[in-house]
């Protein structure tokens, strides 16, 4: 008898708690203690502990209970828990994003109580209480967290943003909040303008938003303390001569630092950007430059520098570029490099057009 039991019970699988449903490009779904690596495909079914990867693809996982889960380029989640049961309050659903942007939107039906709907990145923890957020994660685990809201513009719900120092509830139409280290207090959240549905899922960005950068500034002054303060900022050096040109024409190349580079990809466009903003203008060693600052420019992730009769411009954040023009000629110069346009404008431009397209 001992035996016929043994035989019955049930053998460790791994059960479906859901399946790709859109898929464009490629990726790839890694299983718990297997070495299999599954080429993604629609249809393909998710089980839990599944390591679901893009590479330059998109793809949506839609789950049993109906939530649906869209990851953008170059994003990397787990399936950490799925239980699914009638009982909507015993039902649960664990997410663990390591790194990209997924947009996330718990089922209509209701089969799981948003409560027990948490999703958790480097540095936070976010707990369902709304329908529609995007998450974004880059390489050092800084994540920014944004609340969408309905198609009829009110808000979708609410979730909350923990850290181990406190906790943020966003529950505004395009509320956001950003963790840069799981030992910090998230930033104080803050509305970003000039959003629309509409460009959601579509448009790319390198930078995060505006008002997001300055949460972080904000959050980086209110927390100093006396031992923050150098006693060397107030001297005569601050008299200095040399002017912010000056300044700017001692960039070369060996002060390129990719690590000032901010990876916070595929989420939404800033719109509506002020014309002062575009129409940047600068001048480094006699060469006006149009359309990006001279030096770094925080903005756009670029270095622009004049050494001996080369001007280089340099950008390396998805794809490098890396341009070396005669600093006395006049360029337009046009790029385009995994959803960022740029056009800058050298010498007022002229005849000699440049044009860079880059895939993501």
């Amino acid at each position: 008898m001992l035996k016929w039991l043994l035989i019955a019970l049930p053998v460790a699988a791994f059960a479906d708690v859901g399946s790709i449903t859109e898929l464009r490009g490629n990726g790839e779904v890694v299983r718990q203690n297997t070495t299999d690596k599954l080429a993604a495909e629609l249809k393909l079914s998710i089980a839990s502990y599944d390591d679901v990867r893009t590479g330059n693809g998109r793809l949506a996982i839609s789950f049993l209970d109906d939530s649906i889960l869209r990851l953008t380029e170059h994003s990397k989640i787990v399936i950490d828990d799925f239980v699914f049961d009638p009982d909507p309050s015993k039902s649960r659903l664990a997410l663990n994003m390591a790194s990209g942007t997924a947009r996330f939107l718990t089922g209509a039906l209701g089969r799981i109580n948003k409560e027990n709907i948490r999703i958790k990145t480097p540095t936070s923890v976010i707990s369902i209480r709304g329908t529609d957020f995007t998450t974004t994660v880059d390489e050092i685990g800084r994540s920014l967290v944004i609340l969408l809201p309905n198609e009829d513009g009110s808000a979708s719900g609410e979730i909350t943003v923990e850290t181990a120092a406190s906790v943020v509830v966003l529950n505004q139409p395009f509320q956001a909040t950003m963790t840069t280290v799981a030992e910090a207090a998230p930033t104080r959240p803050v509305v970003l303008t000039g959003m629309t549905l509409g460009f959601i899922d579509n448009l790319l960005i390198v930078n995060p938003p505006d008002e997001i950068t300055e949460a972080v500034d904000e959050q980086s002054g209110t927390t100093s303390n006396i031992l923050d303060v150098d006693l060397l900022e107030e001297t005569e050096l601050d008299e200095s001569e040399l002017d912010d040109d000056e300044l700017e024409e001692e960039i070369g190349r060996l002060d390129i630092d990719l690590l000032a580079v901010d990876f916070l990809t595929d989420l939404l466009e800033i719109i509506e950007v002020s014309a002062a903003e575009k129409a940047k203008v600068s001048e480094l060693d006699g060469v006006k430059i149009e359309g990006v600052l001279a030096g770094f420019d925080q903005q756009n992730q670029t270095y622009t520098f004049v050494e001996g009769e080369i001007l280089t411009f340099y950008r390396s954040v998805e794809n490098t570029v890396d341009l070396e023009l005669d600093k006395s000629g006049a360029y337009n110069i046009s790029i385009l490099t995994a959803g960022k346009a740029m056009d800058i404008t050298i010498n007022g431009g002229g005849e000699n057009a440049i044009t860079i397209v880059q895939s993501p």
